[in-house]
């Protein structure tokens, strides 16, 4: 590894390669699967194999007496140890104003099945190869009932009731913005146009399975789950309080290399709970590992909504209001707030970064015979995005303005700001015209004619699209860190956040540098353990850096106070006198001076401490920022067409982005460039689908569930536009989803604006070959 002692090489700012990818790529990694515990038990879920049905009985008979078998546990035996179950929390209310419908998720399911891959049974054994078979002996009778996965189709009066304790498929609608000056504006518009776009139903497909291992130590009367969660603490906090009604002192949970997150690995799945209950019954961990053709079955969902969306407009072309109503799929279950996160708490950035006077929103959050749904990459931001930029493409098309026009007609200019949206977020800073220019110049924007005639000689068709994008990021919630000098003078760096993937060591340590100085060699590096760390709220909503980083900031400012006073004992000089910079302690105006490391050193040694100091250099910091942050940029995405097979191929993309202050370029682009590939596999291929007629599940191995390849993929050019934030301690704005956001709608208006000559003016995801050639063909026959 490169020299990384040196200022110019480690700073806040620099293209650091990542601290723990050595560890990583030299098979030193410890991920989810890695964990073996003195004997280890194994189990394997039974599952539905219906969308909707009854359950007559369960019986495991045969599966208890197979070999190795230890036990075989149904929710009768759950229920009958008392357990409780999470809830959502959130108020919510149907439209007539009664609380909302939110069905609890019970561990295993006693008597009705709603979706494919609901489990019913638990079989533990000695190896995984017998519980294994042994799951294959547990017969269910089940009668199965009407069901629906689509859901449009959920959402009307006379579709499959879900539970019947609802009148209706609706769990609750959420209403955001000013209704009536959003009808007063369409009221007097010159313009108006509507469009309905379905966002589809998507999986995270990690590169690591789930997986969870429950042990109990009967002495300390304590469980210890070990999992892959982006939230340990919140996890710790769910199962002591929720599940097993103990201490939060009884129940730890360790994390550590999580193989990709995306959102959903998040916390509050039921094999937690469930291997630790039934390592406490067994007296010996229970371990769950699953399998790649389970995950689908076995894992929450992301997006899966349509969009109603109109847009009001001036003669002039001034936007003048937007509105939306959408049906947004939460599956079967509400198994806590987590359902009720996406779309719903982030469709606000729907106006984008447009002055758009007023807005009105309407969801309904619809049940159906699916997996729930949960925060997936962006979660809300890049339907958002999609939608309106979508729309404005539309519009441009109606109003016969140019679309880069249209857009620079409208965009939030830099002296406007801070501004405050009509669905609530309040945007503090970014030049986003700023954005388009820099955009358009690095996508040779201007070019792009010659480049489509090119293409056309070649019998292929070329389009563009140019969108800009907003997200909110990093909300009010609060994180921690700790940094704990050791007697030899090395420092510990405990942080309450959890890296699965973006880099944290590096960034952390980057930030703890350019604060103290220390040598990142000599600063041990502690995440995601509830014993080790004392507070945390993970990682999500590209938050870490925003929160965790200003703590950190905290926690140095607090060691710089400690250590000015131990110097100024240790130099003889006024605590004012002390200057602190490049890891030293020095008398201003003098040559007298002692490091850091030998201040900590010193800490440790009370005939050093001037009195009524504690020994010890450790402090600790929690921060909540006062509001989110809104990272911002431009998308341009280049597309060519083949007519005669539907095939698209991305040729260029280049964004620009806004994400404040930039801890470190390197790992930024590779944030930005996971984003887009999440983005546009889920605009070219990528979608989870079930049969309409009998529910099941069509997609469940990559046999049937297309995902990006490197082929799919083309180079992506970064430009920066930073305008830090003033609203945390370190102007960071997030990076984690800012791709994903803007890559939906730039690929997509790319596609459609390459067919666009042959009389195709909408089309929805995934733009898949057939589904493209199939809309030539459509276009073609209406044409003639």
């Amino acid at each position: 590894m490169d020299d990384v002692t040196a200022p110019i090489k480690f700073g806040v700012g620099q293209p650091v390669r990542r601290w723990e990818d050595l560890r990583l790529l030299t098979g030193r990694g410890r991920y989810q699967d890695d964990w073996v515990l003195p004997r280890q038990s194994w189990c394997v879920f039974v599952r539905s194999p219906h969308a909707h049905a009854l359950i007559r009985s369960i019986d495991t008979a045969a599966a208890e007496a197979a070999p190795g078998v230890l036990a075989v546990y149904t929710a009768a035996d759950y229920e009958a140890d008392g357990l409780s179950m999470p809830k959502a929390n959130m108020p919510r209310k149907k439209r007539d104003g009664s609380p909302m419908f939110a069905p609890q998720r019970p561990a295993l399911v006693r008597d009705r099945v709603r979706y494919v891959g609901d489990a019913v049974a638990m079989v533990i054994a000695e190896t995984l190869a017998q519980a294994k078979d042994a799951a294959e002996l547990v017969e269910v009778d089940y009668d199965p009932l009407p069901s629906v996965t689509n859901v449009a189709a959920a959402a009307e009066p006379d579709a499959a009731r879900v539970w019947d304790e609802n009148p209706d498929n609706i769990s609750h609608t959420l209403e955001r913005g000013d209704k009536a000056a959003t009808d007063a504006a369409f009221a007097r518009a010159a313009h108006v146009v509507r469009r309905r776009y379905v966002v589809t139903r998507v999986h995270a497909q990690y590169m690591e399975p789930r997986g969870a291992l429950g042990s109990y130590d009967d002495f300390e009367d304590r469980y210890t789950l070990y999992a892959d969660v982006n939230y340990p603490h919140r996890v710790r906090n769910m199962l002591a309080n929720n599940v097993f009604r103990v201490p939060e002192s009884k129940v730890r949970v360790v994390v550590n290399d999580v193989g990709g997150g995306f959102g959903a690995k998040g916390w509050q799945y039921v094999d937690h709970r469930l291997t630790l209950w039934a390592a406490r019954k067994l007296g010996r961990p229970v371990k769950w590992r699953c399998e790649r053709s389970e995950v689908i079955m076995a894992d929450e969902h992301g997006r899966d909504n349509i969009g109603e969306i109109e847009l009001a407009l001036d003669a002039s072309g001034k936007f003048l209001a937007v509105r939306l109503h959408m049906l947004a799929s939460i599956g079967a279950y509400i198994a806590s707030d987590r359902q009720l996160l996406t779309p719903f708490g982030q469709i606000i950035t729907l106006t984008g970064v447009y002055d758009i006077p007023a807005a009105h929103v309407t969801i309904d959050a619809v049940l159906s015979n699916t997996n729930p749904t949960a925060p997936y990459r962006g979660a809300g931001r890049p339907e958002a995005i999609y939608l309106i930029e979508r729309i404005i493409e539309a519009a441009a098309e109606a109003t016969g303005i140019d679309p880069i026009a249209l857009r620079r007609r409208n965009v939030v200019h830099p002296q406007a700001l801070p501004y405050k949206a009509p669905l609530g977020p309040v945007y503090d800073s970014g030049d986003f015209a700023r954005n388009m220019d820099l955009a358009l110049d690095a996508s040779d924007y201007a070019g792009f004619p010659a480049r489509q005639a090119e293409s056309a000689s070649r019998g292929k068709l070329r389009g563009i699209g140019f969108v800009n994008a907003i997200e909110q990021a990093a909300g009010p919630v609060p994180d921690y860190a700790e940094i704990r000098f050791q007697p030899s003078g090395s420092a510990m760096m405990l942080m309450g956040t959890k890296s699965h993937g973006q880099g944290h060591e590096t960034a952390y340590k980057q930030i703890l540098f350019d604060k103290l100085g220390i040598d990142p060699r000599e600063v041990q590096f502690i995440d995601s353990d509830t014993d080790r760390v004392a507070f945390g709220m993970g990682s999500n909503g590209s938050r870490s850096m925003v929160v965790g980083g200003s703590a950190l900031v905290l926690a140095a400012d607090k060691i710089i106070a400690k250590g000015k006073q131990l110097a100024a004992h240790m130099l003889e000089a006024a605590e004012a006198d002390i200057d602190f910079a490049d890891n030293t302690f020095s008398v201003a105006g003098t040559d007298r001076a002692v490091t850091l490391k030998q201040v900590a050193m010193a800490s440790f040694q009370p005939a050093k401490l001037p009195k009524g100091m504690p020994p010890g250099l450790i402090e600790s910091a929690t921060y909540a920022p006062e509001q989110a942050t809104y990272p911002n940029g431009t998308h341009v995405c280049e597309v060519e067409v083949d007519p005669e097979t539907g095939t698209v191929q991305m040729l260029n993309y280049v964004v620009v982005d806004d994400v404040g202050t930039i801890v470190n370029p390197l790992t930024l682009a590779g944030q930005i460039h996971g984003g887009v590939a999440q983005g546009a596999g889920q605009i070219l291929m990528e979608e989870v689908v079930y049969d309409r007629e009998s529910g099941q599940l069509v997609t469940a191995s990559f046999m049937d569930y297309a995902m990006p390849r490197a082929d799919t993929m083309c180079g992506v050019t970064i430009k920066s536009n930073p305008h830090p934030t003033p609203s945390n301690l370190l102007g960071v704005k997030g990076a984690g989803e800012a791709g994903c956001v803007g890559a939906l709608p730039a690929v997509m208006i790319a596609i459609v604006n390459a067919l666009k000559p042959l009389g195709v003016k909408e089309l929805d995801m995934p733009a898949t070959p057939l589904r493209v050639w199939q809309a030539i063909q459509a276009a073609k026959a209406a044409g003639s």
